[in-house]
């Protein structure tokens, strides 16, 4: 908002949505003054100096709403104005896996946009992906003069890759350590291809390797809760990006017959390329992405009906609507407000599902409305696959030495966002539990913040 003075316009930060609408309209032009206020507003926001945004400067909406503050208004802009090769510029100063994101990104700010009450929200994740596609010969950035610490970072999913890439843009060697046998943690194991092409990610990891970070996989770092052997690596930080790779378990009778899948380990060795066969009528349990994901690929691998069974309603499910509306295209069916009790088998086999039908009663902790049994509603379907994808937790074996919360994921100082180890920090799904990949993205990001603040 601007008060009307012909020569001197003063803006309302507080009030300031950054709709350029005065801009284009000011007589008076002085625009760059106001400009490089913001800009340094807005990197003191990003590195975590201003902690308010409202308190002291407005975002849009849409910048607001992204984990990473992406400015989405300014790539958006330049799109339109026809400098695709300035808007990826733009876009890379604080994405590192822009690509990756154009393709699978929930785009929390499509859903801030305020052009939804003139017609549609701004397609911004399909436009990243457009700029990114036309701009393929990648760029991403010069490190500053090399310093003598290292980092290691445990784990390659977009968090660890995220952090990677921070660190040795700020002068850092870094390596990273990943257990399977690809790069890339979920993205590669735990996103189908026809979601995310492997080209796409492999082009966005060799960038990040071309800045000259190390990479190594088959590769496991033993936690022992000696900071020592770290030292003794060579290394004087870490951090530990390993993700939620394991599946919860439903606990309903039955759930040991052959034929029942985890959600997680199923998509894990369909992308690794390991030989696995469906039956005709496969049942998947679950509303999360994984779930969804699953469903298709199952429909790839054969099978002639697919099922998802979700104990809530369309409303509360957790899978970006995009790609539910994906799945019911291809043929995959929903029945919402349904709950497996238990598993029917012969001979060892699952056959049968027996279900009851739920109800929706009032919110839960995670403020979803709670589905509770409809008493006498139960019912039996047939399915020779079942897959489970109710969520996913950590592998807490591999954390010894480091504290925990009840919950499972890894415990971290919220402000400096160090682990009970002194030296060693972490990020992404093995604090949150299961997120979304730019919002491991963010905290890769702020954890090498964290680093940087703690070697220097």
């Amino acid at each position: 908002m601007v008060e009307g003075r012909t020569h001197k316009p003063v803006i309302q930060m507080d009030r300031c949505h950054s709709c350029d609408i005065c801009i284009r309209g000011c007589p008076a032009e002085l625009i760059p003054e106001y400009r490089e206020e913001e800009k340094t507003l807005r990197g003191a926001l990003y590195q975590g100096k201003v902690r308010t945004s409202r308190e002291k400067v407005s975002l849009p909406p849409c910048q607001q709403a992204c984990p990473i503050h992406q400015d989405t208004r300014g790539y958006v802009a330049l799109v339109a104005k026809g400098k695709f090769k300035e808007a990826l510029e733009l876009i890379r100063e604080v994405n590192p896996l822009p690509a990756v994101c154009g393709f699978i990104c929930h785009h929390p700010c499509e859903e801030a946009c305020l052009r939804e009450g003139v017609d549609d929200p701004v397609p911004i994740r399909l436009l990243k992906r457009f700029v990114t596609e036309y701009g393929r010969e990648k760029k991403w950035g010069q490190p500053k003069k090399r310093k003598r610490e290292k980092v290691l970072v445990i784990g390659s999913g977009p968090a660890g890759l995220a952090a990677a890439n921070d660190l040795r843009l700020l002068g850092y060697g870094v390596t990273i350590l990943e257990k399977l046998s690809v790069l890339g943690g979920m993205l590669a194991v735990g996103i189908p291809e026809f979601r995310l092409p492997r080209d796409i990610l492999k082009a966005e990891i060799d960038g990040i390797r071309a800045l000259g970070v190390e990479m190594k996989t088959r590769h496991s770092f033993r936690f022992d809760g000696n900071r020592k052997t770290l030292q003794k690596l060579g290394f004087q930080a870490a951090f530990v990006s390993i993700g939620a790779h394991r599946s919860q378990k439903l606990a309903i009778p039955g759930e040991g017959l052959s034929g029942i899948f985890p959600g997680v380990g199923f998509l894990r060795e369909v992308n690794l390329g390991v030989r696995t066969t469906v039956g005709k009528k496969v049942a998947v349990i679950g509303g999360g992405n994984v779930a969804i994901d699953a469903a298709r690929s199952a429909l790839r691998l054969g099978a002639k009906k697919v099922e998802v069974y979700y104990r809530r309603s369309k409303m509360e499910m957790p899978a970006i609507p995009e790609e539910v509306e994906e799945a019911i295209h291809e043929g995959v069916r929903i029945l919402f407000l349904s709950s497996p009790i238990q598993f029917i088998g012969k001979g060892g086999k699952v056959t049968e599902i027996k279900c009851v039908r739920m109800e929706l009663a009032e919110p839960d902790q995670s403020g979803r409305r709670k589905s509770v049994p409809i008493k006498g509603s139960d019912f039996k379907v047939h399915a020779d696959t079942i897959i489970s994808a109710i969520g996913q937790r950590i592998d807490r074996r591999v954390l010894r030495g480091l504290d925990v919360n009840p919950g499972g994921t890894l415990r971290i100082d919220l402000e400096t966002g160090q682990t009970s180890l002194k030296g060693f920090f972490a990020g992404g799904d093995v604090v949150t539990g299961p997120g979304y990949a730019i919002d491991a993205i963010a905290a890769g990001k702020r954890g090498a913040e964290a680093i940087d603040r703690y070697l220097s």
